[in-house]
């Protein structure tokens, strides 16, 4: 492996910076910044893959925060500071404070078989390490596949490889920890047609992880294993967290974004919630939910309601259309509007709050992280 020609870890990143705008002027910002984007250069980014996000990754106010890169959005990155474009008005001042996150130094490295280290795992939001472990998924035909995701596209584009060996990823860990002050890691898959639907993989990868560098906290996010006795499987390998991703409590619209995850049915995925409550623990469970999928939004509310009064954290997420997807290329679909986003957003913030589950209590993991909610902004 060469040498990085970079030295040290990163400086540490800034204290959360107040803007002194009033709290509803900057959650409204945040919310229309998460689904108009922003116009300006983004060193780290991420284009294509698992899940419903194609964005660009900085700090808002001190909080990690995913924006899609748009160059007609109206708002524009200037220096520390966003501006909203007003046309005939002119630019004018948000509130929200920047800083931009900078490329990490072990992007400039490659495995002993000349893999870029990038390909492998990327960096999320200011100090996550996140890996798609399996790039190819059983439910990406067409008919079946989820109308967000973008897993195979990445692979296809040559941004990645199809599996990632345990080993690498634990190289690839040691190295972020080590030059770039990595503080979790998170490990998605797509499904495999085995039994544990890619769990056991996972099991793999993070015990390789660990050995290398056993502190760092690690989410590993997989459909319901068809035993859920996986489930401790992953736990015993040291994985602190996990994520069972649902999208929607909506039978109906399940069938119609995700017709091929639609099978796995909701009484199976309560069934591995309150499994993965028992091994992980209260609120180190979560799971997403997607706003702008057609579910209405008061059932969705409920639907978070009865996630936390299970102890899972319901990860509340704006859709946004992501380039490469059924839903841009077909559908031709839109994001939701951001009064609809915002009021889901607080009424299930202040659920969470009731409740004494808030997602950076959890040890790993997109809810740990907050980049591609504004849960955190509400006080989540």
């Amino acid at each position: 492996m060469p040498e990085t020609k970079r030295s040290g870890a990163r400086p540490d990143l800034p204290e959360t910076k107040r803007s002194g705008a009033r709290p509803e002027m900057s959650v409204s910002a945040r919310i229309d910044l998460a689904l108009l984007g922003v116009r300006g250069s983004l060193p780290v980014r991420r284009s294509a893959g698992a899940g419903p996000s194609d964005d660009g990754h900085l700090l808002i106010d001190g909080l990690s925060a995913a924006v899609p890169r748009n160059p007609l959005s109206p708002y524009v990155l200037d220096g520390d500071q966003v501006l909203l474009d007003g046309a005939h008005e002119g630019l004018s001042p948000t509130g929200l404070q920047v800083s931009a996150i900078e490329r990490p130094a072990f992007y400039d490295l490659r495995t002993d078989d000349g893999i870029e280290y990038e390909k492998i795992a990327k960096l999320h939001g200011a100090d996550v390490l996140a890996t798609t472990v399996m790039q190819t998924c059983i439910r990406y035909d067409p008919s079946q596949r989820c109308r967000f995701c973008t897993i195979e596209e990445s692979l296809r584009s040559g941004a990645t490889v199809a599996v990632k060996k345990p080993a690498e990823l634990a190289e690839v860990a040691e190295a972020a920890v080590r030059l770039d002050g990595i503080k979790q890691m998170v490990m998605t898959t797509g499904t495999s047609a085995a039994k544990d639907r890619g769990a056991k993989h996972l099991a793999r990868c993070v015990r390789a992880v660990k050995a290398a560098v056993p502190a760092l906290p690690i989410q590993v996010q997989c459909e319901p294993p068809g035993d859920l006795a996986t489930l401790t499987e992953l736990r015993d390998a040291g994985a602190e967290s996990i994520g069972i991703h649902v999208e929607s409590l909506d039978d109906a619209v399940r069938a119609k974004w995700m017709p091929g995850k639609a099978t796995v049915t909701l009484d199976e995925y309560r069934a591995a919630w309150a499994e993965a409550v028992r091994v992980f623990g209260r609120n180190q469970v979560s799971t997403y939910l997607l706003v702008g999928l057609g579910e209405d939004p008061d059932e969705l509310v409920a639907g978070a309601r009865e996630l936390i009064d299970m102890g899972v954290y319901p990860f509340v997420v704006p859709f946004r259309p992501h380039p490469g997807s059924l839903a841009v290329e077909v559908d031709h679909a839109c994001a939701p509007r951001g009064d609809v986003v915002e009021d889901v957003t607080r009424r299930v913030g202040k659920e969470l709050i009731a409740a004494g589950m808030v997602g950076s209590d959890q040890k790993a993991g997109c809810a740990a992280c907050g980049a591609c909610s504004v849960l955190q902004n509400v006080g989540g």
